[in-house]
């Protein structure tokens, strides 16, 4: 066989690998608003084992931008059997990864939802102000200290001019 044709199908057999290892794998992106629950139904095959990653960010609506991450945020997942019977039912933190294993075929319907209230909401919010007024105080404060620098330095000058112009005047009328 060729160096040609072996390169053929050693690259013909990366492809098909690479095809069928999509298949084995799902992904999903979405949002959750604050009281909503996402539910998705998935056909999972007996012993099969589930894993799924997450991550929660608050949205700033005004800012267009993620919040910093705020503690007692979570996510709650639920996941039952095709027979309706639960399989699991646990809180998590607000970035991680949850695991099950299906125990009989069939359609499982899983669902998320965040434990976020309007406290939560309130506190990510409070903490998210709190960081930027630490940041102006420290930001004013430097540049008072600067200030306060620059005024002792001035005083400190015009006070040497001062004394040497009197000096001079005062030799200038023969007082010294």
């Amino acid at each position: 066989m060729s160096a040609s044709a072996t390169m053929k199908r050693f690259t013909v057999s990366c492809f098909l690998c690479l095809v069928f290892s999509f298949q084995l794998s799902a992904a999903l992106y979405f949002h959750i608003g604050e009281t909503e629950k996402k539910c998705f139904i998935e056909e999972i095959p007996d012993d099969t084992m589930v894993i799924g990653n997450y991550k929660i960010q608050l949205w700033d609506k005004h800012k267009q931008e993620f919040l910093p991450s705020t503690p007692g945020l979570g996510m709650h997942v639920e996941v039952k059997e095709p027979e309706g019977k639960p399989l699991l039912s646990k809180q998590y933190s607000s970035e991680g990864r949850f695991t099950f294993t299906s125990h009989t075929p069939g359609e499982h319907q899983i669902c998320l939802h965040s434990n976020s209230t309007k406290m939560a909401l309130f506190a990510g919010g409070k903490l998210f102000r709190e960081e930027r007024f630490r940041q102006t105080s420290e930001s004013t404060n430097q540049r008072v200290l600067w200030w306060s620098i620059a005024q002792t330095i001035i005083l400190l000058l015009t006070g040497i001019w001062q004394m040497r112009h009197l000096k001079s005047f005062f030799e200038a009328k023969k007082l010294v």
